[in-house]
């Protein structure tokens, strides 16, 4: 009898958990505030997040039943940390990886109306191609005119969303175990069918 590779139940869960963080930005922002920040209490989430501490307990406990927070027990005061995610996904060749750097654009988006914006006119899938666009341009290899004019966006609306992703990437570089994983369009270059 053959034993199958992986854990089907645990790669599906673990999908639907990413799916959530990528429609609830509230939840994507306190995952990835944990994450950067390692070991914290609800305390530190409200005094440093603006959170209500109920909205704090109740976010804590979703994000510990998707799997993607532990929660320490061991004191009287819990403590919980991010685990590190990544989301590999491969439609008919075109592979993308999902990580906590999207993740952490998808908490900022409701802060940022050029990021909010271009989820409401592009969705999401538009959001993870400038990503691939802004790291090039952070990294000094492709200018904020010519990701704008890849991604097919108005220039001074592209270079907006390219600002906002470069702080983004500079946040998040340290903190994402996953970092070099996300797809750099100047080595990939995404074609978009007409």
């Amino acid at each position: 009898m053959s034993k199958a590779t992986g854990d089907p139940e645990r790669a599906i869960n673990g999908f639907l958990s990413v799916a959530q963080l990528l429609e609830e930005p509230r939840l994507a922002r306190l995952y990835t505030y944990i994450l950067r920040n390692g070991e914290v209490t609800i305390d530190d989430i409200v005094a440093n997040t603006d959170t209500p501490r109920t909205t704090a307990y109740s976010d804590t406990g979703t994000l510990v039943d998707l799997g993607v927070l532990k929660r320490d027990e061991a004191e009287k005061t819990h403590t919980y940390t991010a685990t590190p995610i990544t989301l590999t996904a491969n439609l008919d060749g075109d592979t993308y990886t999902i990580t906590p750097t999207l993740i952490e654009v998808i908490g900022r988006s409701p802060q940022d109306q050029d990021l909010d914006l271009l989820i409401e006119k592009h969705g999401i899938g538009k959001l993870a191609a400038a990503l691939t666009y802004a790291i090039p341009y952070v990294e000094g290899g492709m200018t904020e005119r010519v990701a704008a004019r890849e991604l097919g966006l108005q220039p001074a609306f592209g270079i907006a969303i390219l600002q906002a992703l470069r702080e983004v990437i500079l946040d998040m570089q340290e903190d994402d175990p996953y970092f070099d994983q996300i797809r750099n369009a100047r080595d990939e270059p995404i074609t978009e069918d007409a």
